[in-house]
């Protein structure tokens, strides 16, 4: 999940004491007990042909248009997941 640098700002403004935790469950000892850190894969870059249009249409929505570009292939692959041997 991302979060704008905007929203980032607004939400760093509120005081702890206004923020509502109500929704939020206790960790306790046995919670942190089992817990582990798990890092997120590591990217790995590759060389990609792309149309002109295609492109620049994801590069005009600002930055991080690699990262939108990544999400649309990933969610392509998750709905194709099984269809096929290949």
């Amino acid at each position: 999940m991302t979060i704008s640098k905007k929203r980032f700002e607004k939400l760093k403004k509120i005081p702890d004491g206004k923020i509502d935790y109500s929704e939020i469950p206790e960790t306790d000892a046995a919670f942190w007990a089992k817990a582990e850190l798990k890092m997120p894969e590591t990217k790995k870059g590759v060389y990609l042909r792309i149309d002109p249009e295609v492109l620049n249409w994801f590069q005009k929505k600002g930055r991080g248009y690699q990262t939108r570009m990544n999400a649309v292939l990933k969610t392509y692959m998750e709905a194709h997941k099984g269809r096929d041997a290949r």
